[in-house]
């Protein structure tokens, strides 16, 4: 009898034939999870062969959506990520965990030979960051972070503007972020509860320090809000503008040489103890003052965006004023090329 084998597994057909993908790996698939599990699956010479959540609820989502799309049941669902992470057929993984768990993920990921696209923030702390940029070095790795807005047209177009010159001498940026200080309302108190079944609690604290289980705990925004857990909005959206503001200041390689500020915290018996608000003031070593608040009381630049000031023109949410400054370039020609 004929064996009839279809031409889509031989990498014909204009289809790559399976032992030719990349084998790829999701370690956290709630919702930012499994919208990167799904934007992988999208990339025909990848395969998502593996998943894993500590949360049986969305582990079993996860690995429906997989095997429908692929047409099998071939993909396996996991608790534990050192499983995922020990098998030979992954050749990548997408993190998108718990913001203190980014670096340990990301970690056994370099050293178990694995490429990264990690969420962000990528860690709690400048020195943890560090240890992974030096492993990633080491191991020789492909490593991607969740930086997204550099691939917007609108925030590319904005730094370009202002590193050119456009706007005169720059003199200041001001980012603005939401604090979400009323996310987290009604929440100064909270009652123990008994560990659901389909979560492993100690799986989900990990690095964390052990604290009794609460529904209010473990949901986000809330999670979100808890130092131990994330350091919210100032890192949560300041990771996004903060870095557009640099790139368009010319500082993206470097960092500020003064920093002061101030901010609002909850009260001491609250769940959340993330800032409810912040102000703060960066001088950078070429004279530019990066002002960064979070819901702050005065702030005078786009409440959620970023605003380049310059001797000329004020450039804020990627909108000229005066709208005639424009006027000068021609349209469909590249803005560098305009601006040389």
């Amino acid at each position: 009898m004929p064996l009839i084998i279809p031409a889509a597994a031989l990498g014909r057909a204009g289809r790559i034939a399976p032992n030719e993908r990349i084998g790829v790996g999701s370690i956290g698939v709630g919702n930012m999870g499994f919208g990167d599990m799904s934007a992988m699956m999208s990339v025909s010479d990848a395969q998502v062969v593996a998943i894993c959540d500590v949360k049986s609820t969305m582990r079993e989502r996860a690995k429906q959506a997989v095997n429908a799309h692929y047409g099998n049941t071939d993909c396996a669902a996991y608790n534990d990520f050192r499983e995922l992470l020990a098998r030979d057929d992954i050749d990548a993984v997408s993190i998108a965990t718990l913001d203190s768990w980014h670096v340990v993920h990301a970690l056994a990921a370099v050293r178990a030979g694995k490429d990264i696209y990690v969420e962000k923030p990528l860690g709690m702390s400048i020195p943890q960051i560090k240890v992974l940029r030096d492993a990633v070095h080491r191991y020789g790795r492909v490593f991607q972070f969740g930086t997204q807005q550099r691939s917007s047209g609108e925030f590319r177009q904005a730094c370009e503007i202002a590193r050119n010159g456009r706007l005169g001498k720059l003199h200041t940026i001001k980012v603005g972020v939401h604090a979400g200080a009323a996310e987290r309302s009604g929440l100064r108190t909270y009652v123990p509860e008994p560990v659901p079944e389909w979560l492993d609690y100690d799986l989900w604290l990990g690095p964390a320090p052990w604290a009794p289980y609460t529904t209010a705990r473990l949901v986000y925004p809330h999670w979100f809000h808890i130092s131990d857990y994330s350091l919210g909005y100032v890192s949560g959206w300041g990771i996004h503008h903060i870095d557009i503001a640099q790139w368009g200041g010319g500082t993206e390689l470097t960092g500020p040489v003064e920093i002061e500020g101030s901010a609002k915290f909850p009260h001491d018996d609250a769940l959340c103890d993330n800032p409810l608000s912040w102000d703060t003031r960066m001088k950078y070593a070429n004279g530019v003052d990066l002002i960064f608040t979070g819901d702050g009381p005065g702030f005078t630049g786009v409440r959620h965006g970023i605003t380049f000031e310059g001797m000329r023109y004020r450039w804020g949410d990627v909108n000229w004023l005066p709208e005639s400054a424009l006027a000068s370039i021609p349209a469909g020609q590249p803005l560098l090329e305009v601006l040389a």
